[in-house]
C-alpha cells in the first residue's frame, strides 16, 4: 500500500489480550527494520501507510492510533475533529498525537469502556463524524474480529480461505485474494475469519456482491528497470495500443465505444472535471471536442468546481478523468453533477473504482497498475480514450463524415509506433539532462493542444526533481512571463511541425533575444528550420497534430525523469506526494 503514502507506517496486532503496536517514521522499509528488531505476534491485525494531513509525518503521528481497548487506522479527514478533541480532553482523556484520526479511536474506546459492544460503539460514533473516512478497527478483547467503515474514502472486503481482509483497494489485496466486495457509501462491516456481515448507513444488514477483481500482483513488479516510472514510460506504446483496441473497430475503420444508454447526439455541452495530470488531459480534450464535435466545453479543477456554484445546462455531459477513480475532489464533483441531473461519464484506469461504479458511461483506460507517483502511461491512455470519445461524439453529432472518421482512426492507430519512435531518443535526452538539472527555474512553452503538454511537462519536472517549473501558452510569454527570462532559465519549447509551428518559433525567438537558453522539441523538419543556436534539441517523429500530444508526452516525461536522476531525488516516491489522493 506504500503507493498511497509513505510519510510513516505502522501496524497493530491483537495477541494474548494485548494490542501490540509498531510504528516508524518514513518509508515502509523503516517499519520492516522496526519489526525485525521488535516482532509483533498475532493472527489478526491492522496496518497503514500514511500521507500526512493533520500533524507532521512523525512516528508519534503514525497509524495505528490506539487506546488501551481499541486500535484504529484511517484514510481521509475528520473535518469536525477539533470539537470532538476538545470534548475528549474535557472528559479527561489524554491524546498522544496531532492527528484527527486519534479522536475516532478515543470515541470508540470510550463507548467500549462504558459497556458497549464493539458493534454498538461503532454505531454510536459513526454518525458523529463529518468528513471522509475509511476505518479499520481492532479491539483488545475481541481477537476474532475487525470492524471497518467507509464514507467518502474507498474500502473493500477480500474473501480468502479461512481468512477475511479489509483493504483500500483491490490491488493491495491481489496477492491474497481475487474475491472482493465493494462497500457502498455509509456502509460498515464486521469481519471474522469465516466471512463478513455488512450494514448500511441505517444499520440494516445488507449483502454486497462478491466479484472477481482481476487485479494482478505481478503487474506491480519493476522488472529490470531502475525505477517504476521508467518502466511505465516504456510501457506506453503497448498500453496505448491496448486502450485503442477497445475504442476502435479496425476492420471497419470506425470508432467503437462501449454501449451507451443515452443519446450522445443530444449532448449540448461537456463539462470536464479532473485534478493534476488528468486535468491536463482534459485540457487537450477540450481542443478535440470543440474542433471535432463543435460542442462547447468547460473545464475545472475538481477542487474548485463545486465551490463556484457552476451553471450546468440540461442535456449536459459531465466528464470526469481520474487515474485511480477514488480522487476525493473529483468524486465529490461527480456526485454534485449527478445530483444536478447531468449525464456522467468517467475516464478511469480502475474499472472497479468508486467513480467507475457511479458513472452512466464508463470509459476505462487499459494502462494497468501505475506505481510511480508521477503519472505517465495513465496520461497517454487517457488521451487515447478522450480522442476516441471526441471523434465518436463528432460522428453522432453529424460533424464528422465517414471519410473523416477513417482519417482519425488511421492517425490514432499510428500512435503506438510513434510512441516507440519517441522512446528511441531516450539516450539523447539522458545525455542532455545535466544541462537542465542545475536550473532553479524552468519554463515550458506550447501552442494549441501542445500548451497543456507544456503544463504537464512543468508538472513532471516539479514533482520529481523539485525544480520550480511553469508552463505557458507560447503567445502569452510577452504578456508577463518573459520578465523571468535570463541566461540561467532553460526554456523547453514544444513545437511539432504543423499549422502553429511558425507562431511558436516566433515566440521562441523572443525568448532567445532576451538571452534565454532554449531546448527545442520538434521533428526533423522543425529542428532543421529552428534548431540552430539552441541549448539542446530533442528529435521526435513527424506525426499528425491529432496524436502529437500523446507523442510529445514522452520527451517531457523522459526529460523530467533524467533530470531527477542527475539530481539524485526519489523518482518513484517524491516528497510530500502520494499516488492516490483520497482527501479533499
Amino acid at each position: 500500500m506504500e503507493y498511497r503514502g509513505y510519510d510513516s507506517a505502522g501496524l497493530c496486532t491483537v495477541d494474548g489480550g494485548q494490542l501490540v503496536r509498531r510504528r516508524a517514521q518514513g518509508k515502509l522499509a523503516n517499519l520492516v527494520s522496526e519489526l525485525a528488531a521488535h516482532p509483533a505476534a498475532g493472527t489478526i491485525g491492522i496496518a497503514h501507510t500514511r500521507w500526512a494531513t493533520h500533524g507532521a509525518p512523525t512516528a508519534n503521528n503514525a497509524h495505528p492510533h490506539a487506546t488501551a481497548q481499541v486500535a484504529l487506522v484511517h484514510n481521509g479527514i475528520i473535518e469536525n475533529f477539533r470539537p470532538l478533541r476538545d470534548e475528549l480532553i474535557a472528559d479527561g482523556r489524554v491524546l498522544e498525537s496531532e492527528t484527527d484520526s486519534e479522536v475516532v479511536a478515543h470515541l470508540v474506546s470510550r463507548e467500549v469502556e462504558n459497556g458497549a459492544s464493539p458493534e454498538d460503539a461503532v454505531k454510536a460514533v459513526l454518525p458523529r463524524l463529518r468528513g471522509a473516512f475509511a476505518l479499520a478497527i481492532a479491539f483488545r478483547d475481541r481477537p476474532d474480529m475487525l470492524i471497518g467503515a467507509r464514507l467518502g474514502s474507498p474500502l473493500v472486503i477480500g474473501f480468502g480461505e479461512g481468512e477475511t481482509y479489509f483493504g483500500s483497494d483491490a490491488l493491495a489485496l491481489a496477492p491474497l485474494t481475487q474475491r472482493i466486495a465493494y462497500l457502498d457509501e455509509g456502509d460498515w462491516a464486521v469481519i471474522t475469519r469465516e466471512g463478513a456481515q455488512v450494514y448500511d448507513a441505517a444499520n440494516s444488514p445488507v449483502v454486497r456482491e462478491i466479484t472477481t477483481s482481476g487485479a494482478s500482483a505481478a503487474a506491480v513488479e519493476k522488472g529490470n528497470y531502475r525505477h517504476y516510472m521508467l518502466k511505465e514510460i516504456y510501457e506506453q506504446p503497448t498500453v496505448v495500443a491496448q486502450t485503442l483496441q477497445s475504442y476502435i473497430h479496425q476492420a471497419e475503420n470506425r470508432m467503437a465505444l462501449p454501449q451507451i444508454d443515452f443519446d450522445l447526439s443530444a449532448i449540448r455541452r461537456v463539462t470536464i472535471v479532473a485534478c493534476g495530470t488528468s486535468y491536463y488531459a482534459g485540457m487537450v480534450a477540450k481542443y478535440w471536442f470543440e474542433a471535432f464535435a463543435r460542442v462547447p466545453v468547460d473545464i475545472d479543477f475538481a477542487s474548485e468546481f463545486r465551490y463556484r456554484d457552476p451553471v450546468l445546462e440540461e442535456g449536459g455531459l459531465a466528464l470526469f478523468i481520474s487515474q485511480s477513480g477514488e480522487t476525493a475532489d473529483t468524486l465529490a464533483a461527480l456526485r454534485y453533477c449527478k445530483a444536478a441531473g447531468q449525464t456522467v461519464a468517467v475516464v478511469v484506469n480502475v474499472p472497479t473504482s468508486s467513480m467507475a461504479r457511479e458513472a452512466d458511461l464508463l470509459l476505462p483506460t487499459h494502462a494497468g497498475p501505475e506505481i510511480g507517483v508521477a503519472s505517465t502511461k495513465a496520461f497517454t491512455c487517457q488521451l487515447a480514450v478522450l480522442a476516441a470519445l471526441a471523434a465518436h461524439l463528432a460522428v453522432k453529432k453529424g460533424r464528422m463524415d465517414r471519410n473523416e472518421e477513417h482519417e482519425v482512426v488511421r492517425h490514432l492507430l499510428e500512435a503506438p509506433a510513434a510512441l516507440n519512435a519517441a522512446l528511441d531518443h531516450d539516450d539523447d535526452i539522458a545525455a542532455m539532462a545535466h544541462l537542465v538539472a542545475p536550473a532553479r527555474d524552468v519554463l515550458y512553452l506550447g501552442r494549441g493542444p501542445d500548451f497543456p503538454l507544456a503544463l504537464e511537462g512543468a508538472l513532471k519536472l516539479k514533482e520529481i526533481s523539485y525544480i520550480h517549473a511553469e508552463g505557458y501558452a507560447s503567445g502569452e510569454m510577452k504578456h508577463g512571463p518573459i520578465a523571468l527570462i535570463d541566461e540561467a532559465v532553460p526554456v523547453i519549447v514544444l513545437a511539432p511541425s504543423g499549422p502553429l509551428f511558425e507562431k511558436t518559433v516566433s515566440n521562441m525567438q523572443e525568448v532567445r533575444a532576451r538571452g534565454g537558453k532554449i531546448v527545442l522539441i520538434s521533428d526533423e523538419e522543425g529542428l532543421a528550420e529552428a534548431g540552430e543556436g539552441c541549448l539542446a534539441t530533442i528529435a521526435m517523429p513527424r506525426v499528425h497534430p491529432l496524436i502529437a500530444p500523446l507523442v510529445y508526452a514522452v520527451p517531457v516525461q523522459l526529460l523530467a525523469y533524467h533530470v531527477a536522476c542527475v539530481k539524485g531525488t526519489d523518482v518513484d516516491q517524491p516528497r510530500n506526494l502520494a499516488k492516490s489522493v483520497t482527501v479533499e
